[in-house]
């Protein structure tokens, strides 16, 4: 598989990254990728400081591969965080939903790699200001806190190729081998995969939300909340109270209230599929099964070595 600029970055057999989803990306998921040949991620944000802590030692004792963590910059003790994963030798870092400034040079004087997430050209130009590594160019297709643009991915790599010179991860709608050779040909180093590994047997997600995901269809998700933070979402009761509000006008503080605390880990972490906040990417249409990590990554290994031999003519 092509993508030396990203394996050698991370020093992986395959640039394909797992996505650091709250309640999904917990240690034994992140083992189960990075030993099957990706970077597995742990996802911080919806972690304690401490459970941060629990999850990285846990993971250095299921792998000796490498591994990140990824930090929405929106997190509140996140300064706990950024100390955390220096005390504990974190090599790799993906940092989203904030200013790449705000923490890169902190943590690249402690020798660890940055990665960013972006949706848009503005943000990778900061990026490359910013001195990060490489970064993700996230479509609207992705599931969880997306950008307000709504470019797709196919439209965002070239646009970002065009612009930054950084090392490019392509994520959003990718769900399949064919996908990841798709992403290369427009230029992407790498690829960064959520859904699929969502719905994975290590995700930490609750099984009610895995078996969710398999029954889902195209349509079944939208990009809602704009007026806050925009994520996409699964049609439940909970979306089509706030598609009603949103219609009617509901002010910025009526959707905060709506949305109160815990949504996501009520649905996604706790099952409760009626009154949960969803986040799932446009892909999970495609999902059926719900697989260990390392048969998701030997199917898209196997898938993307089948793809590519039939462009070798036009």
């Amino acid at each position: 598989m092509s993508g030396q600029r990203i394996s050698k970055l991370f020093n992986i057999q395959y640039p394909i990254i797992q996505a650091g989803m709250i309640w999904c990306s917990g240690w034994r998921l992140a083992a189960a990728v990075s030993n099957a040949g990706g970077l597995g991620v742990i996802g911080s944000g919806s972690m304690y400081p401490e459970v941060l802590r629990e999850h990285i030692q846990k993971f250095k004792q299921a792998s000796n591969k490498p591994f990140a963590v990824n930090v929405p910059l929106l997190y509140p003790d996140i300064d706990k965080h950024m100390a955390i994963i220096v005390e504990e030798g974190v090599k790799i870092v993906f940092t989203s939903a904030g200013n790449p400034n705000t923490w890169t040079k902190h943590l690249k004087s402690h020798g660890i790699t940055v990665v960013h997430v972006v949706a848009n050209t503005k943000f990778a130009k900061k990026c490359e200001e910013a001195g990060v590594d490489a970064i993700v160019a996230e479509g609207f297709e992705a599931g969880g806190h997306n950008g307000r643009e709504e470019t797709t991915t196919l439209c965002l790599i070239p646009m970002i190729k065009e612009v930054c010179s950084l090392p490019l991860i392509a994520a959003g709608g990718i769900g399949s081998g064919q996908a990841i050779a798709a992403c290369m040909a427009l230029g992407a180093d790498g690829v960064q995969i959520g859904s699929l590994f969502a719905a994975s047997q290590e995700s930490s997600a609750h099984q009610n939300f895995k078996e969710k995901i398999t029954t889902l269809n195209d349509g079944d998700t939208e990009l809602s909340l704009k007026q806050l933070t925009p994520v996409r979402l699964i049609k439940n009761e909970f979306y089509q109270k706030v598609k009603s509000a949103e219609t009617n006008g509901a002010s910025t503080e009526e959707l905060s209230t709506l949305l109160g605390r815990g949504r996501a880990k009520k649905g996604m972490f706790e099952g409760d599929m009626v009154e949960g906040e969803l986040e799932i990417g446009q892909i999970a249409a495609t999902i059926k099964t719900i697989l260990p990590a390392k048969d998701i990554m030997a199917n898209l290994i196997r898938q993307y070595n089948e793809s590519i031999q039939h462009f070798t003519t036009l």
